[in-house]
């Protein structure tokens, strides 16, 4: 154990030790803005994007709670793989018309282009309320996995999470986007060794990939749940597409997913990241089998915490020099994301909700300093979603985070392609999926551990009157229930001829790209 630890140590201090020296990194005259805080200077290329969005999107969930949850469940864990295989290309149509009409508008947020195309600040404040709460479930599950690292070396207590915590604090305060960007290259380099040594070398040692498979079933074979095993049944079917269309849906849609692609100096850095992204969706598929591998190998996790089963696999196969490396990739893996998690979620706080209601005449250092401490909040806001909310799986946390984040889709992802909308029924429509997606995750129990509400994403379609076993992606419905409403809602308010908000934006905003004269840097100080 002393090994491991020494060996983590050593490893998190210097990567920590790269968040500070950041800020020095590709400096400009004035970090005092949230064009350069925020966005790192709106001028990253294809490689540093490739890493920060990789950086951004892999995280703690694909390390820990995706093969946590297919040692739990099993099979229905590969949705994780079908999401990642359909998202980059609806992120690459609906993201490269968001980095258009931003860079033409001076655009920092979602709830920017919001407040441009459908000039509702009440709609902006919203879908703003929304990014920020519904990152902090995310950059909890972050923690988990710091946490599930630390209990298996033996760290026992909070004082270690609450040290990396301040840490991982203390370097996004000062260097902004530009601490994750550096820090990301670490990560990734660390993650691919790590993840291709397991799948190489554990199946080696537990007798090949059949008894690997055979080990899994054999354990599903024993539990009562009917959703587990290593394949789909007439039970799961429905959960697992839902959860990969919903997780797919959402993605897009989270603030620090914006930041990232925002983040890239053209059109074309978009879109050659978003066609190379999906080798990572390989890489998932080897780590989401780590579940398995921990089952064939005997591995129980810690106390009730499922989300030890991998590093207490590594801590079994490997030896103790190369588990401290691969608790390292797992706790830098999960302070990159959260980083940017919580950098996105304060510009909407600053932009939307400090600059629009509180005080209009903020300059760009007053901005900066207002977001680097909204992105300080949104952290402990995070600890308090850990403390709260106890789901069966950690996954959850991130699933808990897309039935909220998928309400912004009408105004956000529709929005960019039709202005066919009343500001009346989108907001009418968030209200209907917010308080349905909200209802429903409430009475969802988890009996794992006690708790009657707020157990996973999974609701049962018997709770609708149908006699199934069957359950779905409670946001899937929500986001169904918010799509009908504002559909309802803007054929009722055209009907009665309610004034409707002015566009701000011409339809060739949405195709500008890098050297078109109206595109420029994305000043805090530019008007919405």
């Amino acid at each position: 154990m002393t090994t491991e630890i020494v060996i983590f140590t050593v490893l998190f201090l210097i990567v920590s030790g790269m968040g500070f020296v950041a800020s020095r990194w590709r400096r400009p005259d004035d970090i005092a803005s949230l064009h350069e805080w925020g966005l790192g200077g709106r001028n990253f290329g294809s490689w540093i994007t490739w890493f920060l969005v990789g950086g951004d999107l892999y995280t703690a969930y694909t390390f820990v709670a995706v093969p946590a949850l297919l040692f739990g469940a099993g099979a229905t864990g590969f949705f994780a793989v079908p999401y990642t295989v359909i998202v980059y290309p609806l992120v690459m149509i609906v993201l490269i018309r968001l980095w258009s009409v931003s860079h033409v508008h001076g655009l920092v947020t979602p709830a920017d282009f919001v407040r441009a195309r459908f000039g509702s600040p009440t709609l902006a404040l919203l879908v703003a309320i929304t990014g920020i709460v519904a990152t902090m479930p995310y950059i909890a599950l972050q923690l988990v996995g710091i946490e599930a690292v630390l209990k298996t070396m033996g760290v026992t207590g909070d004082l270690p999470l609450i040290i990396a915590f301040a840490i991982l604090a203390a370097y996004t305060y000062q260097s902004g986007l530009r601490a994750p960007a550096l820090i990301a290259f670490v990560k990734d380099a660390l993650i691919y060794v790590v993840i291709l040594v397991a799948v190489i070398y554990i199946p080696t040692q537990l007798g090949g990939w059949g008894s690997i498979f055979d080990a899994a079933q054999a354990k599903f074979d024993k539990t009562p749940a009917a959703t587990d095993g290593i394949l789909l049944n007439a039970n799961n079917q429905l959960q697992y597409v839902t959860l990969a269309l919903g997780s797919a849906l959402a993605l897009f849609l989270y603030p620090h997913s914006v930041t990232g692609v925002l983040a890239s100096k053209n059109r074309d850095v978009i879109k050659r990241n978003m066609s190379a992204l999906p080798a990572y969706s390989v890489l998932l598929g080897l780590i989401a089998l780590l579940g398995y591998m921990a089952i064939a190998a005997g591995v129980t996790p810690i106390g009730t915490d499922v989300n030890t089963v991998v590093p207490q696999l590594f801590d079994k196969m490997f030896p103790d020099w190369f588990a401290g490396v691969a608790f390292a990739a797992v706790g830098i893996g999960a302070l990159v994301p959260a980083a940017i998690m919580s950098i996105a979620a304060a510009n909407l706080f600053t932009r939307n909700i400090y600059r629009e209601y509180i005080k209009r005449d903020a300059t760009d250092a007053q901005q900066a300093s207002a977001s680097k401490i909204a992105s300080l909040v949104v952290k402990v806001g995070a600890v308090l979603f850990i403390l709260l909310i106890d789901p069966q799986f950690s996954i959850d946390l991130q699933l808990i985070g897309g039935v909220i984040i998928l309400q912004t889709l009408p105004s956000v992802a529709l929005g960019l392609f039709t202005r066919w909308f009343h500001r009346a029924g989108l907001i009418a429509g968030w209200i209907a999926g917010m308080g349905a997606g909200v209802l429903m995750l409430y009475n969802i129990a988890n009996p794992a551990t006690n708790h009657a509400h707020f157990g996973s994403s999974a609701f049962a379609l018997s709770k609708l009157g149908l006699d199934t076993k069957m359950t779905i992606y409670a946001g899937f419905l929500a986001l169904a229930v918010n799509l009908i409403v504002a559909l309802l809602g803007t054929v009722i308010a055209k009907s009665a001829k309610v004034a409707d908000g002015p566009d701000a934006t011409r339809t060739d905003d949405y195709t500008a790209d890098q050297g078109d004269p109206r595109v420029h840097d994305l000043e805090v100080s530019s008007s919405t």
